[in-house]
C-alpha cells in the first residue's frame, strides 16, 4: 500500500503535581484552548478536553507518527509554560499519564464522560477515577509508583 492511514483514538488523562487543584475557572477555556493548538500542531486534532481543578482529559486522534509518550510530554510541557506567567508561577503537572485506546463505537460515550467532568467528580476524587480506568483497562500496577 503506497499511503499510510490511520485513526487512533486515545483518551489521555494526568493531573497536576500532587493534585493540588491549581486549574481554576479563570485558566480552564485559556488552558484547554492552548492544548487544542498543540495537539494540531503535533497532527493529533483533540476532539474535546476538559478539567477540572487537580486534572485534565484529552480525547483526540494520534497521529500515525507520533508515540503517545511524545504528544504527552509536549502537551505538559508547552501547557506548564503557557500556564506559568498566568499567575501560577509554581504550577507542574505529575510525572506519570494515563493513556488509554478508544474505538470509534466508544468515542461519543467517552466525550459525553469528558465533557461531564465537574458533575462526575462531585462523587469521586481523582485517584479513585484513575484507579477504576486501570481497571477497566486491565493495567497492572504498583499504587506506590502511581502518584507523586
Amino acid at each position: 500500500m503506497p499511503q499510510s492511514l490511520a485513526n487512533i483514538l486515545v483518551h489521555v488523562i494526568f493531573s497536576t503535581k500532587g493534585r493540588n487543584p491549581l486549574i481554576n475557572d479563570s485558566l480552564r477555556s485559556g488552558l484547554h484552548a492552548y492544548m487544542v493548538g498543540i495537539l494540531q500542531e503535533l497532527d493529533s486534532p483533540a476532539l474535546i478536553i476538559n478539567s477540572v481543578a487537580d486534572h485534565a482529559h484529552i480525547l483526540c486522534s494520534l497521529s500515525k507518527n507520533l508515540a503517545a509518550c511524545k504528544l504527552v510530554e509536549e502537551v505538559k510541557k508547552s501547557s506548564t509554560e503557557w500556564i506559568k506567567p498566568q499567575g501560577v508561577p509554581l504550577f507542574a503537572w505529575q510525572n506519570g499519564y494515563g493513556v488509554f485506546a478508544v474505538s470509534q463505537s466508544n468515542a461519543d460515550s467517552v466525550r459525553a464522560y469528558i465533557s461531564n467532568q465537574e458533575a462526575h467528580h462531585r462523587s469521586i476524587n481523582f485517584q479513585d477515577e484513575f484507579r477504576q480506568f486501570l481497571d477497566k483497562y486491565q493495567v497492572q500496577y504498583d499504587e506506590c509508583y502511581v502518584w507523586d
